[in-house]
C-alpha cells in the first residue's frame, strides 16, 4: 500500500472541484470533508472516479452553498440528508452527518442527522472507509485506524462487528468483496460475526446482494471472496448451489471436493481474460461466474456405480438450470442468465472430442450452439482442466487446440459466425407456394441442419433438398388430396 500523498500533491492529483467546493462550504461557514472509498483510494494509488462528500449543512443549507456554482442540481436522496449535483464533467454527492441504524425487522435505514465528523465516521462500515479529508484544508482525519487497517490488509469496523452488521447486514457481503477487490483479510471478530449474523442476510433486496456479488466476482482475488461467504455461511443464503459443492467429492482425484475444484476453475479463467481489445475483456462476470457454477448440477446428478465410482450424468444440464433459478432470484437481467446458464450447459461439450475425432458438421454444430459466447467457452473449457497428471492435461490442451484450429479454419472458409440455411424463409414461401407459419420454421429448420451437417450447398441444391423435403409433409399430402377432389 502506498502513503497518503502530501497536501501539495494532493492538491494536483484530485479533481479541481474537490477544493473549489470545499472552499464555498468554508466561506458559508460550514464543515465539508471528502469521505469513504475516494479518500481510501488515495491510499492505494487511484483516483477513485465518485466524489462523496460530507458535511455540518443540512440539505436545504447544502443547495444555498452551491446555488450558483453547480451546474445542475438533484434531491432524489434528500431524505437521507443526500443532495447530488453536477459540475462541469464531475457528479457529487454531499450527506449530511448523520447516524444510521436498520430496523431489525426491515430493509429501510432509520436517518437521522448529526453533528459531528468523528460520529458520522463512526457508522461506516469498514475502519478503511471511516477517513475523511478536510477540506479545504486536506488534513486527514483517521479516528479508527483505517489507514493502518490498510496497511495490514485487515478489514475491520470501526465499532462492533455486530453492531456494524445489525444496522446493514449488507455490509457483511462487502467484507467479502473488499477481501476480493483489494485482497484484504477479515479481522477475527468480524468473521465470526459474519458467521453468527449470516440469517440477516436474508432481509436485504436480492437486487443489492446481487450488485455485491457481482463486484465480488470481478475482483481480483474472487477465491477469497467466495471462501468467506461459504465459511461464514452466507452463501448458504445467496448462493447455495456453491456452499453444496463442498458435499462432493471430485471424481478427477485433482481436490477434495468439487468446491476446491470450482475455485480453481474460476481462478483459471481470469487468468484467460484478454485486454480491452481482445475477444473477452476483463473482468468478465459471465465468463467467471460460469466458471464458479459451472459443476453447480453435482450434487443432485450424483450417483454411485456398481463399479465404486462416482458419476454425475447429465450435470451440465441439471446445472444450467439450477443457475437460471438462482440468478432469477438474484434479478440478473435475461442476457446475463441466458448467457452464463448457456456456457453451464455447454461445457462438457468438448469432451470426447479427443478420443473420437469430430466430423466438420460436429465442429459447425459447436460454433453454432456457442454463437456470440465462443470465446468464452473456449475459456472456460480450458479452465475446467485441474488434474494433476500432466499427461492428461497435456493431450486435452492438445486436442482443444486441434479443435479451435479446425474451428477457425471453417470460420475463414463458410463464416460459420453467421450460420444460415442456403434458402431464407421468403425463398422458402415462394418455392412451396406458402404463406407466413410454423411449416415455414420446420423447413428453415430442415435446410440449417443441411447446411450444418454438409456445409455450404448453393441454391440449387438446396431448393431439390426442400423439394423432397416437402414431399414427405402431411400439409403437402393434404393439398394434394384437396386438388383431387
Amino acid at each position: 500500500m502506498q502513503q497518503l500523498p502530501d497536501r501539495t500533491a494532493l492538491a494536483e492529483i484530485l479533481p479541481p472541484v474537490v477544493l473549489e467546493i470545499g472552499r464555498l462550504f468554508a466561506a458559508a461557514g460550514h464543515e465539508l470533508s471528502l469521505v469513504g472509498g475516494p479518500v481510501r483510494d488515495l491510499f492505494v494509488g487511484r483516483v477513485s472516479p465518485d466524489l462523496d462528500f460530507t458535511t455540518d449543512a443540512n440539505p436545504d443549507q447544502t443547495l444555498d452553498v452551491v446555488a450558483g456554482w453547480a451546474d445542475a442540481t438533484w434531491e432524489v436522496g434528500r431524505d437521507f440528508g443526500t443532495i447530488a449535483l453536477r459540475k462541469g464533467q464531475e457528479t457529487i454527492e454531499v450527506t449530511t452527518y448523520r447516524a444510521e441504524a436498520y430496523d431489525p425487522d426491515s430493509r429501510k435505514p432509520i436517518v437521522a442527522f448529526g453533528t459531528s465528523l468523528n460520529d458520522d465516521l463512526y457508522r461506516r462500515d469498514f475502519t478503511m472507509n471511516a477517513m475523511a479529508l478536510r477540506l479545504p484544508s486536506l488534513e486527514l482525519v483517521d479516528p479508527y485506524g483505517g489507514a493502518a487497517d490498510l496497511e495490514a490488509g485487515i478489514v475491520r469496523t470501526p465499532g462492533t462487528p455486530a453492531s456494524s452488521f445489525s444496522d446493514d447486514p449488507l455490509r457483511m457481503m462487502r467484507a467479502a468483496r473488499f477481501a476480493s477487490q483489494l485482497k484484504m483479510g477479515v479481522a477475527p471478530e468480524v468473521r465470526q460475526a459474519m458467521a453468527d449474523m449470516a440469517e440477516r442476510i436474508t432481509i436485504i433486496s436480492a437486487e443489492r446482494v446481487r450488485d455485491e456479488l457481482v463486484k465480488l466476482i470481478n475482483g481480483t482475488d474472487p477465491r477469497a471472496g467466495i471462501d468467506l461467504l461459504v465459511d461464514s455461511g452466507l452463501a448458504d443464503r445467496v448462493l447455495p448451489e456453491v456452499a453444496a459443492l463442498k458435499l462432493e467429492v471430485d471424481e478427477h482425484h485433482r481436490h477434495k471436493d468439487v468446491y476446491q475444484h470450482s475455485l480453481q476453475v474460476l481462478e483459471q479463467a481470469a487468468e484467460l481474460e484478454t485486454g480491452q481489445d481482445g475477444p473477452v475483456p476483463g473482468p468478465d462476470f459471465v465468463l467467471r461466474f460460469a466458471a464458479l457454477m459451472h459443476d453447480a448440477g453435482k450434487p443432485a446428478t450424483r450417483r454411485f456405480e456398481p463399479s465404486g465410482a462416482v458419476s454425475f450424468r447429465h450435470h451440465d444440464v441439471v446445472g444450467s438450470k439450477l443457475v437460471k433459478k438462482r440468478m432469477r432470484e438474484l434479478r440478473f437481467d435475461n442476457d446475463t442468465i441466458k448467457n452464463v446458464a448457456r456456457l453451464v450447459e455447454l461445457h462438457m461439450r468438448f469432451y470426447g472430442y479427443g478420443e473420437a475425432g469430430w466430423t466438420d458438421s460436429a465442429v459447425r454444430r459447436y460454433v453454432t450452439d456457442a454463437g456470440p459466447l465462443l470465446q468464452r467457452l473456449h475459456r472456460l473449457t480450458r479452465s475446467d482442466v485441474t488434474t494433476r497428471n500432466r499427461r492428461k492435461a497435456e493431450r486435452l490442451a492438445f486436442a482443444y487446440d486441434d479443435l479451435e484450429q479446425r474451428i477457425e479454419e471453417l470460420l475463414a472458409k463458410e463464416q460459420l459466425d453467421s450460420v444460415r440455411p442456403d434458402l431464407d424463409g421468403q425463398a422458402i414461401m415462394a418455392i412451396l407456394g406458402l404463406r407466413p407459419g410454423p411449416v415455414v420454421g420446420r423447413a428453415y429448420k430442415h435446410l440449417l441442419e443441411l447446411r450444418l451437417d454438409n456445409g455450404p450447398m448453393g441454391a440449387e441444391a438446396a431448393e431439390a433438398e426442400l423439394r423432397a423435403w416437402w414431399a414427405d409433409q402431411p400439409e403437402a399430402q393434404e393439398a394434394a388430396e384437396t386438388l383431387e377432389a
